[in-house]
């Protein structure tokens, strides 16, 4: 060893003896006591382990966003609760040089609480090891999506609602709304388009919600939205999603004039909402890939009564056309294309029944007189015309599916869709109509005869006293 050097050794379990050699200077020549020179002294000290410094982030969510609330806690493990302070820490620099708490509770966070944090206590003048780092990520209010399956009613079939959140985050737990045209005071979406009415007081943990069956009744828009933690955090509201329904309603139907779904661009187009009943306060909506909005605005459009003019039709007219009224009541959707080619077909507004006749018609934007054109079902050519009109006498179900047309060097429509009502409904219906309206009067008939005993017997006495007459 060297002059001045320590040297720690071990003498025992949990021990250990500390050595210094001293030497004589001017300095220690002046002490009442001088140790002797080359003399060894020894000191005999207990060696502890550090305690560590343990951190945790509450909630344990990998994501995090603006406007939640994390506690972090730091625990000592085997120093107890007692007696200690805590230093924490955030990319390594400290925040808080002195907490007598365990926990440290940011309410609300931002994305610049971002960041590696670590703890370590502090008793007297012991440290702690500090604790492992633990990472917070925080984003933006996130935006909760729905999509409605299928979107087009089928009547009688089940519709399914789908919320989803962040993928990356968890713990959410959904409500459903529909929408109701806005009033004040009734939860609302930011732009003020449409209130929003519960679908069911419950919340619930599962991301979807299930209309069973499906009706008329049900056409509309719908919202979802997500919360989670004590207390609740909420997203935002979902855009609107709606399902339509392609048949006649009874308070109001949407006439389109002409009376096709396809349309050639920089054409005039007319769109109808015509009451059956005495609702009022109707007005034109049309759901685009931008989102819902009002069907007819001035730089583009004129209203005359209930009547939507486009003067000149472009592609970005094309979407989803409907009536609605002041009470929340949908008309008849149209799924309305405008195209910048040359060949369109013509295909019926509405929803066909089994055993209707039908004529689709292929368009040439420059040519009057029909001419050959092909058409396809589902992709797959079903019949070549001369006249470029394909007519089906009397559709069955099978008939349904995506219809477009062709002419050969001049190019090809979009598809639109055909619809297929089965007529068994109506027949089941009106079968059903039918039993009930017997039912009902036999019910009738033999009430007639148990509540009126007594005249009922009267009336057979006299038959039989005039029969004895006889």
């Amino acid at each position: 060893m060297f002059v001045s050097e320590r040297e720690c050794k071990e003498c025992g379990k949990s021990w250990k003896y500390l050595f210094a050699r001293y030497t004589l200077s001017e300095q220690n020549i002046k002490n009442t006591f001088l140790p002797t020179v080359n003399s060894v002294s020894c000191l005999c000290s207990v060696c502890a382990e550090r305690h560590v410094a343990v951190l945790t982030l509450q909630p344990n969510w990998t994501q995090i966003f603006i406007g939640e609330t994390v506690t972090m806690r730091c625990d000592i493990q085997g120093g107890g609760d007692s007696d200690w302070n805590y230093r924490w820490y955030k990319n390594s620099q400290l925040v808080i040089p002195f907490n007598t708490k365990t926990e440290y509770r940011i309410s609300p966070v931002y994305m610049s609480n971002s960041g590696s944090y670590t703890c370590e206590g502090v008793k007297g003048n012991k440290f702690s090891k500090t604790s492992e780092a633990v990472q917070l990520k925080v984003s933006g209010k996130p935006k909760a999506v729905l999509s409605v399956s299928p979107q087009w009613l089928n009547p009688g079939d089940s519709v399914a609602l789908n919320c989803e959140v962040d993928k990356t985050s968890t713990a959410w737990r959904f409500s459903w709304y529909r929408t109701v045209p806005y009033r004040a005071g009734l939860p609302s979406l930011s732009d003020k388009s449409y209130s929003l009415q519960p679908l069911s007081e419950n919340v619930t943990s599962e991301d979807s919600y299930t209309l069973i069956p499906a009706g008329p009744t049900h056409t509309g828009g719908y919202v979802c939205r997500a919360g989670r933690g004590d207390p609740v955090y909420d997203t935002h509201y979902s855009e609107p999603q709606f399902l339509w329904s392609g048949d006649l309603q009874p308070s109001v139907f949407l006439r389109i004039s002409p009376n096709t779904t396809q349309h050639f661009r920089s054409k005039s187009l007319s769109l109808s909402c015509e009451l059956k009943g005495n609702s009022t306060g109707w007005r034109l909506m049309r759901y685009t890939e931008r989102g819902v909005e009002s069907g007819c605005v001035s730089n583009w459009g004129s209203i005359t009564g209930s009547t939507c003019t486009i003067r000149s039709t472009y592609t970005w007219h094309s979407g989803v056309y409907w009536c609605e009224s002041g009470s929340g009541e949908y008309s008849n959707a149209v799924n309305i294309t405008v195209d910048a080619g040359n060949v369109i077909l013509e295909s019926p507004v509405h929803p066909l029944t089994e055993g209707d006749s039908v004529t689709l018609r292929c368009k040439y934007r420059t040519t009057s007189s029909n001419i050959k054109a092909d058409f396809y079902k589902d992709g797959v050519l079903i019949k070549n015309e001369t006249t470029g009109e394909m007519t089906i006498p009397a559709v069955s179900k099978s008939d349904e599916g995506f219809y477009t047309c062709k002419y050969p060097d001049k190019g090809e429509s979009p598809e639109s869709w055909m619809t297929v009502r089965g007529e068994k409904t109506i027949l089941i219906t009106s079968y059903l109509f039918i039993i009930c309206v017997i039912v009902i009067l036999v019910l009738k008939l033999k009430n007639v005869w148990i509540c009126n005993p007594i005249e009922n017997m009267t009336s057979q006495l006299n038959y039989q006293n005039i029969q004895a007459s006889l």
